[in-house]
């Protein structure tokens, strides 16, 4: 094995969540089918400040964690948006998903007051809001666009995800964001954002299911294991 790459996850330590240990899973599942060393540093969001900005530029690789609300929203978007400007790689899963839809919304549409719902029920933009039939614990059929990045990794247009949330996209802002580039690639059955990705990004993609639930050591999952892929790629670069 080459050099050790370094995933930061962000997200706030919740050590009686299971999804701590399926995200290290998955990503060693992927480091090992393609033979490289992986390191998985958390990244609380209330360190995300000063100081912690250089383990941000250490980082081959950014994975947004599941376990919203975080600690300090602001930290978050800010780390989701040092890996779409910069072209880090970039995954995010269930709340990182909904960060990463505000921060596009923020920082590349100009909708300065959009937020999440379960974090601000009165917000002016409910970028972010109940879903009409929550996923708790629940296998769900997506439909992917075919010409995605996503639909190419997966090798098929319809798949089966496990989820574990209340919220997702406002279909109201569905449109917009899908106009500016924050492209949504994949739906669930009624029509509902569940993945998005930028296009012209090394590697940036988002889901409101959790696939790192879904890897084993046998079968790393196809999303992580091209994310760690594109990992390779930049850290070859540097």
């Amino acid at each position: 094995m080459g050099k050790r790459l370094l995933a930061g996850v962000i997200s706030d330590f919740h050590p009686t969540l299971e999804g701590y240990g399926a995200i290290c899973d998955a990503l060693r599942h992927a480091a090992d089918a393609l033979a490289v060393d992986i390191e998985t540093r958390w990244l609380p969001t209330g360190l995300l400040c000063g100081e912690a900005a250089e383990d941000l530029l250490g980082c081959d690789a950014l994975w947004c964690g599941p376990w919203g609300p975080y600690q300090n929203t602001e930290a978050a978007l800010g780390a989701i948006r040092f890996a779409r400007e910069r072209g880090l790689p970039f995954m995010g899963t269930c709340a990182g998903f909904q960060h990463a839809a505000i921060e596009y919304a923020r920082s590349v549409l100009g909708l300065l007051d959009a937020e999440h719902a379960e974090s601000n029920p009165a917000a002016v933009v409910p970028l972010i809001a109940p879903l009409a039939s929550p996923l708790i614990d629940r296998t769900a059929a997506v439909v992917l666009d075919p010409a995605s990045r996503a639909a190419r990794i997966y090798r098929r247009t319809t798949i089966a995800e496990s989820y574990r949330c209340s919220f997702g996209l406002n279909p109201e802002y569905l449109s917009p964001l899908h106009r500016a580039g924050l492209r949504v690639t994949g739906v669930d059955q009624m029509g509902a954002a569940t993945v998005v990705e930028c296009p012209m990004h090394p590697f940036f993609v988002a889901t409101l299911f959790m696939p790192e639930r879904a890897s084993r050591p046998s079968a790393p999952h196809p999303l992580i294991l091209e994310y760690v892929r594109a990992a390779v790629a930049r850290s070859a670069t540097n």
